[in-house]
């Protein structure tokens, strides 16, 4: 008989993080702001949800579903096969994790393989294959490829990491001291992020632009609309990126973001940054983050709707 997998294994090799689901009050609001100036594309909808897609090759990269509760739904890597699902299933069992569902066929929009399960502070994870296939679009407008990484706020930041590297398999490219750490599953410097907090919540999510250039073009597109960044635009020390903060209609954050550094495994020795202003934003264009974004960064810890603080009106934002 073959032996049961060790724990301590990762339970997958997860190739991307393939797409993100939020939760949202405003529903129809926030599906015309990421599809009509955002510049997501919808695919599906439904009564309570939207699914929408940029230019890459996912069905979609967010999903929009209706509910009281403001904040993160569901994080989705992909993996290689269905085979590869159901020997993560395996792993987790010999950890002690039970899926909440799976593995097998994915009853959702956009179809695969896949199974879904709890992480250490109750985030659903989907890990997923054999997604459905969408025509390509083209690459010349202003408008993001996809999900390129999110943001977690945690009460632990040294258990969020263990987690995510033993169960996930990622691997810390780099620190800010002891408050952030950027951890890949890819070339990309980081697909998750995580943020030391007074409670576990979705800090933001991040929009891949193919270019600097595509990247200032689409804040030229949200300024005819409007609305200008509530910090940026600016690079950071690490990762490198570009970055330039938004806001969603139910005060969820979401970021332009383009030419994240690309790790050598072979090469790549994470760093431990400073948090220091000129690191925090290498352009020095950005300014400090207000005390609004930040606020929005930070979430709820009950997952009710993101509101600006009292005084946010006599906030002027970096």
């Amino acid at each position: 008989m073959p032996h049961p997998p060790a724990p301590s294994a990762p339970v997958a090799r997860l190739r991307a993080l393939r797409s993100v689901e939020l939760l949202t009050p405003a529903l129809t609001e926030a599906a015309g702001f990421y599809e009509e100036v955002w510049g997501l594309q919808t695919v599906e909808a439904e009564q309570g949800a939207r699914w929408l897609r940029g230019t890459g090759e996912e069905h979609h990269a967010l999903q929009l579903t209706r509910s009281d509760r403001t904040g993160l739904g569901r994080l989705s890597f992909a993996v290689g096969t269905p085979a590869e699902v159901d020997e993560a299933a395996r792993r987790l069992q010999a950890r002690g994790i039970v899926p909440d569902a799976g593995p097998g066929p994915l009853d959702q929009v956009g179809g695969g393989y896949g199974l879904r399960f709890r992480d250490h502070e109750g985030r659903q994870l989907e890990l997923s294959a054999e997604t459905w296939a969408v025509t390509p679009r083209g690459r010349e407008e202003a408008v993001p490829v996809g999900v390129t990484h999110t943001v977690l706020n945690t009460t632990d930041i040294d258990a969020s990491v263990g987690f995510y590297r033993e169960v996930l398999g990622l691997r810390v490219s780099d620190w800010s001291e002891h408050q952030m750490a950027f951890l890949r599953c890819n070339a990309d410097h980081h697909c998750v992020a995580f943020n030391q907090a007074d409670w576990a919540s979705l800090n933001h999510v991040a929009y891949e632009m193919p270019s600097v250039d595509h990247f200032m073009r689409g804040l030229g597109r949200l300024r005819h609309h409007g609305i200008v960044p509530q910090w940026g635009p600016g690079r950071h020390g690490p990762g490198n990126n570009t970055f330039s903060y938004f806001t969603d209609p139910a005060g969820l954050v979401c970021e332009y973001t383009s030419e994240v550094a690309q790790v050598d495994e072979d090469r790549w020795i994470a760093k431990v940054w400073r948090r220091t202003p000129e690191l925090s934003d290498l352009w020095g264009t950005a300014g400090p983050p207000s005390p609004l974004i930040r606020h929005h960064m930070a979430g709820t810890a009950d997952g009710s709707p993101v509101t600006p603080p009292a005084a946010a009106g006599q906030e002027v934002a970096a």
